[in-house]
């Protein structure tokens, strides 16, 4: 049977986008039991405890996905400005006992009922639906710097400013740097982006060196052995485990530092027990499908013929891509420590349920245009 008005491109798959992120989900699934069945067996009695809710949650975005699939890109344009005060209203939310908890020392959840939603992840996306509406309606004054910089600017400063209180500098970093990056594909003047990181650099100097912790945390990115038995301790153990996992790996399940040794294993540093027990085939295979994503999402982002639905899909697979590189440049010793998921990979609801709903929303721009 035939939906009136329905072609055959406008329900089908992009299967070069799709295949590789449900590859990388299934292998979440499998390396966040491995690397997790342990702890949650000492913790919680049952050694499946997170392999259960990591497979709810990519039940679950597996169905966002293919409603956002189904939902027309251009749905969000007149919801913009809702969107971005959802996120402002999350992110306040935090701080209001009762619905925000705090844990790891820091307040990055609300809760509703038995439900907890981490608002930085959903406030990245309202920036770039916020950015691509507003570069794509601003295209003829962008060059104006009242016009293509500064309210965008101001906006970055609201989103960030409520980040870092939680605090949770990494998604600043990402939300910093996305942002520079639609600014710049939008045409805003490069004297007014150098002019931004100029005033920019200083501030992050400042805020850097006014928490111990965050020192500790470059002493011990510039020379982590050293601090083996502190704040270098998580990366050092990273490196062990990438250094026992050889060309093939010790086999799923057979990797010795996610045994108490190399903490929060199945959350910011599952790509370190990917590659002990994986090695490095395993560790070409992720870079590979990661690629393949991103080149596709910016190949999307390139042939839309709408700027709106481009923009969208540029900042969608930029913040992918930053996601990526941040997480395995930290757990290979190449950037200072911070918590950042490892999208499709990592244990937790919020990343892998918006992440998937942003390929949902990429085959729907990529679909559209070829329709």
């Amino acid at each position: 049977m035939k939906i009136p008005g329905m072609t055959s491109e406008s329900i089908q798959y992009d299967i070069r986008l799709l295949f590789p992120v449900l590859i990388l989900v299934g292998i979440g699934i499998v390396m966040v039991y491995s690397a997790s069945s342990a702890m949650a067996l000492k913790k919680f009695g049952a050694d499946s405890y997170f392999l259960k809710k990591q497979a709810l949650f990519a039940l679950a975005g597996i169905v966002a996905l293919v409603v956002l699939r189904h939902i027309p890109y251009r749905f969000f344009r007149p919801l913009t400005y809702l969107i971005l005060l959802s996120a402002v209203l999350m992110l306040v939310s935090i701080k209001i006992p009762g619905i925000g908890y705090a844990a790891g020392g820091a307040e990055r959840w609300i809760k509703i009922g038995g439900l907890s939603f981490q608002p930085s992840e959903f406030a990245r996306f309202a920036m770039i639906i916020y950015l691509a509406y507003s570069l794509s309606k601003k295209q003829e004054k962008i060059e104006v710097m009242s016009i293509g910089f500064l309210p965008h600017v101001a906006i970055l400063i609201l989103l960030a400013g409520l980040i870092l209180i939680q605090p949770d500098f990494g998604s600043v970093i990402i939300l910093c740097a996305l942002t520079w990056i639609m600014l710049f594909a939008g045409g805003v003047k490069m004297t007014h982006l150098l002019s931004g990181l100029i005033v920019v650099i200083p501030f992050a100097i400042y805020f850097m060196q006014t928490a111990d912790y965050r020192v500790k945390r470059i002493m011990s990115f510039v020379d982590p052995w050293k601090h083996s038995s502190d704040t270098g301790y998580q990366v050092v153990h990273s490196l062990m485990a990438f250094g026992s996992g050889g060309v093939l790996g010790s086999g799923i399940g057979q990797g010795y530092q996610k045994l108490f040794y190399l903490p929060e294993p199945h959350t910011d540093f599952i790509f370190s027990v990917i590659g002990e027990e994986l090695g490095l085939l395993g560790v070409l295979i992720i870079l590979g499908l990661y690629s393949v994503i991103i080149w596709r999402g910016f190949s999307i982002s390139k042939n839309s013929k709408d700027l709106f639905g481009a923009f969208i899909a540029l900042g969608l697979t930029a913040a992918l891509g930053l996601q990526v590189v941040i997480n395995m440049g930290v757990t290979m010793g190449l950037l200072p420590p911070k918590g950042l998921a490892l999208p499709f990979l990592s244990y937790g609801g919020t990343s892998l349920l918006m992440n998937m709903a942003c390929i949902g929303v990429l085959m729907n721009i990529g679909a559209t245009e070829a329709e």
